[in-house]
């Protein structure tokens, strides 16, 4: 804990205890989290990291001013305190308000701890922090960006609104980059990371051709057949990209230039433009694994939140209930609730790996086929067997002689060696003196090994799941029997439940944190069941009536909606298309029309940011659906939904105001799909 303020040495002394105590609890649970360095702040430092996204630090900018206020008048008005914030970094640095109870400082630190597991272990992280023997040292990093860009902008010969123009700019295009590649993947030029002040040297080629093209003063039909397509690609070096570039910043860097007002043509950059490119698009880069996996983040630090504050009474008995009123606030958070709906997933995949071991445990007991699963199987009797030991169940000072006799045995359940330093610090009167032998009066959980804590907490023994056997289908029986190999015959149902794995449902969650994002994570996951069992549905506005209404409850739409919402950061998606469009130099994005349309007063104002980076004219090709009246009004009557029509749409942008053309037909080709693949592969997402 490190703090120069009286108030906050003081509360950190109380929390170093804690702090320990969760990582001790959280590595005995089976997660692998990068260190956590806690410092604690007062609720106005809190609003400060807040407005600059979880730093101390960040390069100067009008933006996190109106951050702070949006924080500041939230917090003052109680419509959203801030508890903690944790980066992910190596070491992680969390950060703790001086004004919460101690079972919410609790609840934090168990939160932070499953947090800074996930940042360590799951692989859309490490496209980040993968960088070699230093790690992510996010934190240095971003200061260091930080004093580059505060240096530029106090350099006599640099204009600081300029500079301030191309950072807003850069900001309003940092979720159009290849989110699925690391941060040099898309770099053109050789070495990688932020150019120290330096342009790419060289001319641009294809801008020197078109400069000696203008002089002749063709027409543009002379233009076309003497100065095709060809000959201009082989002297632009590479701007007309094979394939749509789905980094659209990466290719605004190493293409773009700056539209110079005076001469009215493009020019080269200045060096320090694109330093300042650079370093916010490695900035985007860093927080690109957060908006990937938010949903599967914050269930992630929900879920073993849970475990530790409740299920392991982290949380005290004089704590538990502002800890459930916690938990309840956080879960009970109307719209779309990236935590509750994590922390639900997470459940789910849990208890479908631990049924399936248990199915696979019973369908191999002689006789029992999928046909008679049901008949033959008696439930009440799995339920039981599948109960934890009562000495495991109830582990602590009234069950250490229990434990010593399961240990004795071998039984790898149980910390043989925290078990005897525990009999050994007793007395005669059977208490322990204070500060002797491990606490397990606070701590029971130091008693039991990872399997025994997996019992203590096995899905299928929780009152809440205890139909989940009963209600299995006869398909899904026969499903998982047909991949059953031929192998571990049981006599009798207790035979077969001493097979089953209890750290199965855990072994499957830690194995799907490492790989998944919100996207495959939904596509994967949210199964019928889920959906029926959690009551989602999907709603829509329907033109007809000219309100919202329930669309349907069916799990393959439900799994679209959300997909759509969380695909690209729930941002439109938008590639390159071409760097030489029309021969004249312009650049040509797509929008990958998904059937969701494009908020086109933010795509125009886009285009034009989009201009200050280029230097020449900016092309957004879309898709709209379009409505026609007689059809609005038959629709209305007839109480059904209009058909509409998809028309193809070009905006572009040259300086002056944005104007609306048609779309070339093999354009909207490119960019139109019927249907989208959500696999985490873009190139393969739309044909």
């Amino acid at each position: 804990m490190r703090d120069e303020r009286i108030e906050a040495k003081r509360e950190a002394d109380t929390l170093d205890e804690p702090a320990e105590e969760a990582r001790a609890l959280a590595e005995r649970l089976g997660l692998a989290p990068y260190p956590v360095r806690y410092w604690i702040v007062d609720h106005d430092e809190m609003n400060e990291l807040i407005a600059y996204g979880g730093f101390q630090r960040r390069y100067p900018h009008w933006r996190w001013g109106m951050n702070y206020e949006r924080q500041a008048k939230k917090d003052r008005h109680g419509l959203g305190k801030a508890f903690e914030i944790v980066n992910n970094d190596d070491p992680s640095h969390a950060f703790l308000q001086e004004s919460n109870s101690p079972a919410d400082q609790k609840a934090v630190i168990t939160h932070v701890e499953a947090h800074a597991d996930f940042f360590a272990n799951n692989g859309w992280f490490g496209l980040y922090a993968d960088r070699g023997e230093d790690g992510p040292n996010a934190a240095a990093r971003l200061e260091r960006n930080a004093d580059r860009i505060a240096a530029i902008a106090d350099r006599p010969d640099v204009d600081r609104d300029e500079v301030e123009r191309l950072i807003d700019a850069v900001s309003s295009l940092e979720d159009t980059i290849d989110q699925h590649s690391t941060v040099d993947a898309a770099r053109a030029v050789d070495e990688p990371g932020i150019a120290d002040d330096v342009s790419d040297g060289g001319a641009d080629a294809l801008a020197a051709a078109e400069a000696q093209i203008a002089e002749l003063d063709l027409s543009e039909s002379v233009r076309r057949d003497v100065f095709d397509d060809e000959w201009l690609e082989a002297r632009g070096e590479g701007v007309e990209p094979e394939t749509p570039r789905p980094d659209v910043l990466a290719f605004l860097r190493d293409h773009g230039k700056r539209y110079d007002p005076e001469s009215g043509k493009a020019v080269d950059r200045e060096p320090w433009e694109t330093t300042v490119i650079d370093a916010i698009r490695e900035e985007a880069y860093y927080f690109a694994g957060q908006k990937q996996t938010k949903v599967m983040n914050e269930g992630w630090a929900t879920y073993w939140e849970s475990v530790m504050m409740g299920g392991e009474g982290f949380a005290g008995p004089d704590e538990f209930l502002t800890y459930a009123d916690h938990m309840s606030r956080v879960l009970g958070s109307p719209g779309l609730n990236p935590y509750k709906l994590g922390f639900e997933l997470w459940k789910h995949v849990e208890l479908r790996a631990a049924r399936q071991d248990v199915i696979d445990a019973l369908l191999r007991v002689e006789g029992v086929t999928p046909e008679n699963f049901h008949s033959t199987v008696d439930l009440d009797e799995v339920a039981s067997g599948l109960a934890p030991h009562p000495a495991i169940a109830g582990a602590g000072p009234e069950t250490l002689d229990e434990l010593a006799d399961l240990a004795a045995d071998g039984d790898s359940r149980v910390d043989a060696e925290a078990v005897d330093r525990a009999l050994s610090a007793r007395g005669d009167d059977g208490t322990t003196p204070s500060g002797a032998g491990p606490d397990i009066e606070r701590y029971p959980w130091k008693l039991l090994t990872r399997e025994g804590l997996a019992e203590r907490h096995y899905v299928l023994s929780r009152p809440e799941h205890r139909s989940a056997l009963r209600n299995v289908s006869r398909e899904t029986l026969t499903e998982q029997a047909r991949y059953m190999f031929d192998v571990d015959r049981y006599a009798t149902v207790a035979e077969a439940l001493d097979a089953v794995d209890r750290t199965a449902g855990w072994d499957r969650i830690l194995e799907v944190r490492e790989s998944h994002n919100d996207v495959t994570f939904i596509d994967a996951f949210l199964t019928d069941e889920f959906v029926r069992e959690q009551n989602y549905f999907t709603y829509e506005y329907s033109r007809a009536s000219s309100q919202h209404r329930v669309a349907s409850v069916d799990a393959a739409d439900v799994r679209k909606k959300l997909l759509l919402q969380f695909t690209n950061f729930g941002k439109p998606t938008v590639v390159v298309l071409d760097g030489n469009f029309r021969n004249r130099g312009e650049l040509l994005l797509g929008h990958r029309y998904n059937g969701v349309a494009l908020d086109e007063a933010s795509a125009k104002a886009t285009l034009q940011r989009v201009f200050e980076l280029w230097g020449r004219p900016v092309n957004l090709a879309t898709i709209r659906v379009e409505y026609a009246d007689d059809a609005l009004r038959r629709a209305k009557r007839r109480g059904t939904e209009p058909e509409g029509e998809r028309v193809g749409v070009r905006f572009q942008y040259d300086g002056g105001e944005v104007t609306e053309h048609d779309l070339d037909p093999e354009i909207e080709a490119r960019i139109a799909a019927d249907d989208v693949d959500y696999d985490t592969k873009p190139d393969d997402w739309l044909a």
